[in-house]
């Protein structure tokens, strides 16, 4: 009972703003979407968020531990205003209970994508299993191009403190990056490894580059960005 009656505060909350492609005050379109998926309460809710360890210096969130607004992408509709926290060292998003007062996991395997409120895309990927951080696959698109993606991994780690401390460690907060073409992951380490999986000339591009003043060790996202969509990547 509890579920339903959160979910149609939720709901209705999402349905109340008009946009383009938008979930709206369209209540036949509520019912369309509920008939379609009855149990749509279970698509978007994945319990209770467990708050992180407080022996552990630091937090294991993306750039803030308030929540933000930001928008939800579910089966092609986009709820926006949403309040959402991004737990980087779990690989969990996280939204607010408005009955309750709570925490809530949203499944990552059910959404399309969010955003936060600085404009960040984030979506969710499967195939990339074999990275021992790709967690519950969910990637930053720093980049998009016609033919390609580029991808940051965000996460986190702990270490140990060495100092005695009333922490038993410290949250250590680490990126990797991939092209993502055709369905695969490309892990990127360098220039060299990122021309090669977009297929593009490393003479051609060497020069503007350099003109440019990008350098992956000092600014990763900015280079992907340029090369995923250089007019040349077919």
């Amino acid at each position: 009972m509890r579920s339903l009656v959160f979910l149609t505060v939720l709901m209705m909350t999402f349905l109340s703003k008009g946009y383009t492609q938008v979930a709206t005050v369209d209540l036949p379109f509520l019912a369309t979407y509920q008939d379609k998926i009855p149990f749509f309460q279970e698509l978007i809710t994945g319990g209770q968020y467990v708050a992180p360890s407080s022996l552990i210096k630091g937090d294991p969130y993306f750039l803030t531990r308030q929540f933000e607004v930001g928008s939800l992408r579910i089966n092609g509709i986009t709820y926006p205003e949403v309040p959402l926290i991004y737990d980087i060292y779990r690989d969990q998003l996280v939204t607010f209970h408005p009955i309750f007062n709570q925490k809530i996991l949203i499944k990552p395997e059910k959404i399309d994508g969010f955003t936060l409120s600085k404009g960040q895309l984030f979506r969710y990927f499967s195939g990339n299993e074999s990275f021992i951080h790709h967690g519950n696959g969910i990637y930053e698109v720093v980049g998009q191009g016609g033919t390609a993606l580029a991808l940051a991994k965000r996460y986190k780690t702990t270490k140990s403190l060495r100092e005695l401390s009333r922490f038993d460690g410290e949250y250590v907060e680490k990126e990797a990056y991939y092209i993502w073409r055709d369905g695969q992951f490309l892990s990127i380490k360098n220039l060299s490894q990122a021309v090669v999986a977009l297929g593009l000339s490393p003479k051609q591009l060497k020069k503007e580059v350099k003109d440019k003043g990008l350098q992956f060790k000092k600014s990763p996202e900015a280079l992907l960005q340029f090369l995923v969509t250089y007019p040349q990547l077919k």
